[in-house]
């Protein structure tokens, strides 16, 4: 008698955990069902054989596990001034996270294409320039042009914040389940059936969070380095290549009424985008005159070099906060009566991924790390240039290794 009909890995859908529900975490979700769509028959009566198939027959069900409250990693914060009798509520808004993101490849264009139509994928055609700050207060900072943003190489943000968009990934999601709040622990290998090459996760309770056919790690390199740490993952020395480096973001705010810093109110050229040269900052951005953004209240949003943030990662918050809002009066030249009225600040500590390696190829990425063995799979925007194309491509090779590992289709582009 055959034992094929009692065994679990051909009688029922794919089980699929993805650890880390930020983009590229909801890009690999939403390839892997379009990939199963797609494989399905149009006419399921049509084609016995189709209809049979195990490649076709089984929808996978997929798990997300996200440790915080949201998805998308795409962060806004907001703070609102309160309803008086003759105004309504408004807000700050800071995109303290990705300010925006580029698609240089058709793949990545075609994907976004759907929400460039609706409206929340929108091009940001900023004005940039370079300011040097001045540390004479008699004088004011050096603003020069430095270039014009436009939709040939465009920058594209999400309206009405940034997180807008991960929340609508997440939404669309039909064979997903997302559980927030859920920290995995890290995987042990004596948790992997090697037969049926199952893995079974835990939080970081000991609680089992199931069984399941493959599991898919997106988190940063430093968090997937400790997940894999003691799975007999194959490709673990290749988890610590890239480094991260940390960034500390400013959020600073202004009340509708008040004047605005000289830099910004006084000077020519008008300008959105800021890199600044000589200070602890990177890069300023002023969220109020972004595409769908002019309701909000004076906001900026400041980057500082990671260079400087990674050199201070374990310093006290406060005593950052402080040194950082100095050196954006210089670079902003702002007066008692300008000073912002909201102050904030975060500290990222993975942010920019720098990959070590003795190639002079600039473009050298790591790309997915795949262990065909367990059917584990590290991925993340850190496995190519540390940006959110990047985090769409890895999420494609990982689906297409795994389609080719299921004997499904190949995935196609588009929606």
């Amino acid at each position: 008698m055959s034992n094929y009909a009692s065994r679990p890995a051909d009688t029922t859908s794919p089980k699929i955990a993805i650890i880390g529900g930020g983009l590229t975490g909801l890009f690999t979700a939403t390839l892997l069902e379009r990939a199963f769509k797609q494989d399905q028959p149009q006419n399921p009566t049509a084609n016995h054989k189709a209809k049979d198939s195990p490649a076709t027959s089984r929808i996978p069900q997929i798990t997300i596990f996200e440790k915080s409250r949201s998805v998308g990693r795409l962060a806004t914060r907001y703070r609102t001034k309160s309803q008086t009798a003759t105004s309504s509520p408004q807000n700050w808004q800071w995109a303290f996270g990705a300010q925006f993101f580029t698609a240089k490849t058709a793949g990545f264009q075609q994907f976004i294409a759907p929400w460039l139509e609706t409206g929340l994928l929108q091009p940001w055609c900023a004005q940039v320039v370079s300011v040097t700050p001045l540390n004479d207060e008699t004088q004011s900072p050096d603003i020069q042009n430095k270039e014009q943003w436009n939709t040939t190489q465009a920058r594209y943000i999400s309206t009405p914040k940034m997180t807008s968009w991960g929340r609508v990934l997440a939404d669309e999601l039909v064979h997903t389940t997302i559980k927030f709040q859920t920290r995995v622990a890290p995987l042990n290998q004596d948790a992997h059936d090697r037969v049926n090459k199952k893995t079974e996760l835990f939080d970081d309770s000991g609680a089992s969070l199931g069984w399941f056919d493959w599991v898919i790690c997106t988190v940063p390199n430093g968090q997937a380095a400790e997940l894999m740490a003691n799975s007999g993952f194959v490709l673990q020395t290749k988890i610590s290549k890239p480094k991260m480096l940390a960034c500390y973001t400013l959020m600073l705010g202004w009340d509708h009424e008040q004047p605005l810093p000289q830099t910004i109110s006084h000077q020519t050229p008008n300008w959105d985008v800021a890199y600044v040269s000589d200070s602890p900052l990177d890069r300023i951005f002023i969220e109020h005159q972004k595409p769908a953004h002019n309701k909000l209240l004076p906001s900026m949003t400041i980057h500082a070099r990671n260079d400087w943030s990674e050199a201070h990662v374990d310093d006290d918050i406060e005593a950052v906060k402080a040194h950082l809002l100095q050196a954006a009066q210089q670079a902003l030249n702002w007066s008692a009566d300008s000073a912002p009225t909201q102050i904030d600040c975060h500290r990222w500590r993975y942010a920019a991924t720098m990959l070590e390696t003795d190639s002079r190829d600039n473009d050298e990425v790591l790309g997915i790390l795949l262990d065909q063995e367990h059917h584990w799979v590290v991925s993340g925007d850190w496995c190519g240039q540390g940006n959110i194309e990047s985090g769409y491509q890895m999420a494609q090779k990982t689906v297409e290794a795994m389609v080719s590992t299921m004997t499904m289709l190949p995935v196609k582009e588009g929606r």
